[in-house]
């Protein structure tokens, strides 16, 4: 991997410093260092977006399908630099990298599919007399310059779920990725800048958090995208102005195991979705809720599990367990835990940290008030609590100010549907986690949770305006 990296400003890559250190977070060491944009490169940015708008929005659907086609070729070919950057910069265990290139992969395919999909409708004006001789239609047009906020867990996918959309539909950007995870996105901007997109097209950005508030304030942009906390995200909102706001925040997904459960089968997944990627997934299972008349069962095959996890450095493609973030995000996590442990919680394995690595962890008995149950935990642990009536664990399900992603190990169909029905979340996912995602389904939460929804479709109906046509016949 090259040490020095540049940014992206209106196409081209630019080096003015490379003040930004990016460490192997694993070893704590600094991998590469890239190139940060100050207040007045995000201002150039912004404005050639804008400039950028109109060729952008005129370009046929078949060019930007072969842009997206493009990167999908580039990617496939740099898919094993692609997974190792994520490995260094994110501590992503090896597999998982690759299992991420491999939705990036998927994520710009889709949007080359849905790239000439963008249909309007021929509508019926005539519902009475008034409108005798009126013909209506509508078709989307692109809404014109974004800002997209990505996220340091998914570096590569969670931008693709912006940048794709864009280029599918004709938007101009500009793409502030995450400080710690910059160089995923780089390396999309280095196969952008192979096309031939419109000069401004795209600018790839990393920044200070406080160089970022152009991307929020700036009236030029129509559309906001934040992928992130939920603290953050609202703020952002509330500083948005005019512009519409697309939010993918925080979660404490919860599960229900109930009694006619296949339990081999739920363990299994349920450990996966807890601890992948160390559990910094805001879909990750944090809260697991199972009938009574299994939970000793299921507790003690889960623990066993947990335990078997093996954690270590991500490079090797045994590791399930990598490091977290930061050891600062690893020790917030560890005192979550021994203030459950204070509060009467049982610490059922794990609670042990060296550095940014923490043992995968499990507890029982965690009084509902503490943080692990009402906030974002963000890290490799996870609360069981028991169940007696099903209607009781959908009702602990929506007893959180998030709303993101719900599973339900059921066989009763009637069940799954009532889940459905019930649960004041994006998603209901039966009979598996509710870290279970696909890229081309809608997915995005209610409440602390965000508002609007990714998913390449659905993304492109916000990047989008419906633009009417009414012809009257004399």
């Amino acid at each position: 991997m090259k040490e020095l990296w540049p940014y992206y400003l209106a196409n081209e890559a630019q080096s003015p410093n490379h003040d930004l250190k990016v460490t192997d977070k694993y070893t704590g060491e600094v991998a590469a260092r890239v190139a940060v944009a100050d207040a007045a490169a995000i201002d150039r940015g912004i404005e050639a977006a804008v400039a950028a708008a109109e060729p952008m929005a005129v370009m046929p659907a078949y060019e930007r399908q072969q842009v997206l086609n493009h990167c999908v070729s580039r990617f496939e070919e740099r898919s094993e630099e692609l997974a190792h950057s994520l490995c260094v910069e994110a501590g992503k265990p090896i597999k998982d990298a690759e299992g991420e290139v491999s939705r990036l992969i998927d994520t710009f395919r889709i949007a080359a599919e849905e790239s000439v999909r963008m249909h309007g409708e021929v509508q019926n004006l005539e519902i009475s007399p008034r409108a005798k001789g009126y013909r209506g239609s509508w078709k989307r047009v692109p809404i014109g310059p974004c800002s997209f906020i990505s996220p340091f867990n998914f570096p590569l996918n969670l931008a693709a779920h912006k940048v794709a959309p864009a280029l599918a539909v004709g938007c101009p950007f500009v793409l502030k990725p995450a400080s710690r995870t910059p160089l995923g996105a780089i390396i999309i901007g280095e196969v952008l800048a192979e096309t031939d997109l419109a000069k401004g097209a795209f600018s790839i950005l990393p920044c200070s958090r406080d160089g970022a508030d152009l991307f929020t304030t700036d009236e030029r942009l129509k559309l906001l995208s934040f992928t992130g906390s939920p603290g953050v995200g609202w703020d952002l909102k509330a500083r948005a102005g005019k512009k519409k706001v697309v939010l993918e925040l925080g979660g404490n997904a919860a599960c229900i195991v109930d009694a006619d459960a296949d339990l081999e089968d739920a363990v299994q997944r349920i450990v996966i979705g807890a601890f992948y990627q160390s559990g910094q997934s805001c879909i990750g299972v944090q809260r697991i809720m199972v009938h009574s008349s299994i939970y000793d069962e299921f507790r003690d095959r889960l623990v066993a599990a947990t335990k078997a996890l093996k954690s270590g450095d991500p490079k090797d493609p045994d590791t399930f367990i990598g490091p977290m973030i930061s050891s600062k995000e690893a020790e917030r996590l560890v005192s979550w835990i021994d203030a459950a442990v204070t509060a009467g919680g049982k610490l059922l394995c794990g609670g042990e940290r060296d550095e940014a690595m923490l043992d995968a962890s499990l507890m029982e008995d965690v009084p509902s008030d503490q943080k692990l149950c009402t906030d974002e935990a963000f890290g490799p642990v996870a609360v069981l609590s028991r169940f007696d009536e099903f209607d009781a664990a959908l009702e602990q399900v929506n007893d959180s100010v998030f709303g993101l992603q719900a599973g339900i190990f059921t066989r009763d169909i009637f069940k799954a549907h009532k889940a459905w029905d019930t649960l004041d979340v994006g998603g209901v996912v039966i009979g598996d986690v509710p870290s279970w995602r696909v890229d081309n389904m809608p997915y995005g939460g209610v409440k602390d949770s965000g508002l609007g929804r990714e998913g390449v479709r659905f993304a492109m109906e916000d990047m989008t305006e419906i633009r009417n046509f009414i012809l009257r016949t004399r």
